[in-house]
This record gives structure tokens, C-alpha cells and sequence, in this order.
């Protein structure tokens, strides 16, 4: 099966300014996710791309935020896996 073209959405609720970036857990169909960086000049953004993409073992250029840049509550896009794939990758203990 061709992955390369599939991607899938994921509804992100992301806190800025934490002491540290970290995949907190699923609050139902929403991840939540905390990031160092602040929340200014799409720094946090940025933050919240790369931290998805190392915890699903992609490149950053595999997921995109597609709405909310400027809101806690984001939309991110992520090629090549399935919902159930990022579920199984994001396993949070």
C-alpha cells in the first residue's frame, strides 16, 4: 500500500511557555501537547511541527499545522499514516 499520498488530521490542544516539550496524552479525540517555546512569532508552532514529527518518526516537513496557528486549539496535518498508525506511535504511557 501506497502511503505517501494518505494523510490524516489531528485536532491539537497546545500549551505554550512549559518547562518542557512533551506529548501529554489524548483528551479524547484531542491531543494534548506542551511545548518550551512561547507562543510568539510562530515559534511554538514550529515546536509543536518538529515535537510530532520526532514522536511519530517523521520528517518535519511530514506534519503541518493547517488551523489555528494563532489559537491553542490547532488542526495538524500528517502524511503518510493513518489514524491508527499515529495512535500505535503515540502510545503514552
Amino acid at each position: 500500500m501506497d502511503t505517501s499520498t494518505q494523510s490524516t488530521h489531528l485536532k491539537l490542544k497546545v500549551i505554550p511557555n512549559s518547562a518542557k516539550s512533551v506529548i501529554i496524552g489524548w483528551l479524547g479525540d484531542v491531543l494534548k501537547v506542551k511545548v518550551s517555546a512561547s507562543p510568539e512569532k510562530g515559534k511554538a508552532n514550529f515546536a509543536v511541527e518538529v515535537l510530532i514529527s520526532e514522536a511519530l518518526g517523521l520528517s518535519k516537513g511530514d506534519v503541518k499545522i493547517t488551523s489555528g496557528r494563532t489559537s491553542p486549539k490547532k488542526i495538524i496535518e500528517i502524511q503518510g499514516l493513518s489514524q491508527e498508525e499515529i495512535c500505535q506511535r503515540l502510545q503514552l504511557s
